[in-house]
């Protein structure tokens, strides 16, 4: 069944929304009348506000720990009364290199910025989730569980599916609703905050190329998607569209299941 009016008057929380997939589930709610809560720790979630033609809530906050998550819970609650739907979209490789190239300090830097937001934010919205008997909670996976050279990202990412497995069987009893979309290789703009501000060296680039090559090797349709193909999914599973549909884990990565 098709909701026309799907988020008209439903109070979205999105997280990682300076740019990237988050922005563009920003400004496609937005077009859809969501009431929306903006969250990034980059100022430049505020330009995304201001894209969208409504007027939003605006969080920075990092969401790599707890005291972040909170405020931003506390936040979307104090400002809107409740919180409907929850898209956690902060994540992102930080260094693409062989696992034993890996320093120890870089494999717990890439599990805090591609776990524990998703963990926090999950953990702040479910007693407001719960007092409302109601919710859906979709948080952004890779198809990077099968990849090389990102290892503890892709740990990472395998841990969020996991998280979305038992905490729909947890709390579907509340009404609420907790599935992920596990994007492939997605076309962007550069990336205006880098995830890593050091320019690699010719090696880094060799294997990161060497990341592209397998992502499009192992897409049946041998392309990146679009931002848009992402967004897409993600707002279909946030809808009500999506009503008999959770535990899930939506892979779009052009046929690529990761």
């Amino acid at each position: 069944m098709m909701h026309p009016d799907r988020f008209r008057d439903k109070v979205m929380v999105v997280t990682g929304a300076a740019q990237g997939i988050g922005r563009g589930v920003a400004l496609a709610a937005a077009a859809e009348d969501a009431r929306l809560v903006l969250a990034d720790r980059s100022p430049l979630v505020h330009e995304v506000a201001q894209e969208t033609g409504a007027q939003p809530v605006v969080v920075e906050a990092d969401l790599e720990t707890w005291a972040g998550a909170a405020m931003l819970a506390a936040r979307a609650l104090e400002a809107c009364g409740r919180i409907d739907v929850l898209v956690n979209n902060v994540g992102g490789t930080i260094w693409a290199k062989p696992y034993q190239a890996y320093e120890p300090d870089q494999i717990e830097a890439e599990i805090r910025r591609s776990l524990f937001p998703t963990l926090w934010c999950c953990r702040a919205v479910l007693p407001a989730m719960i007092a409302a008997q109601a919710g859906a909670i979709v948080n952004v996976s890779s198809v990077a569980t099968r990849g090389i050279y990102r290892i503890p990202y892709s740990a990472a990412k395998g841990g969020i599916n996991a998280l979305t497995a038992s905490l729909a069987m947890e709390h579907a009893q509340d009404g609420i609703r907790v599935n992920a979309v596990a994007t492939g290789g997605t076309e962007a703009p550069p990336r205006k905050v880098p995830r890593n501000p050091e320019p690699p060296s010719a090696q880094e680039q060799a294997w990161y190329q060497g990341i592209v090559d397998q992502t499009k090797a192992t897409s049946l349709m041998h392309r990146y998607g679009t931002i848009a193909e992402q967004v897409a999914a993600i707002l279909f599973l946030a809808s009500n569209e999506a009503s008999y549909i959770t535990g899930t884990v939506l892979p779009v990565g052009g046929g690529d299941q990761g």
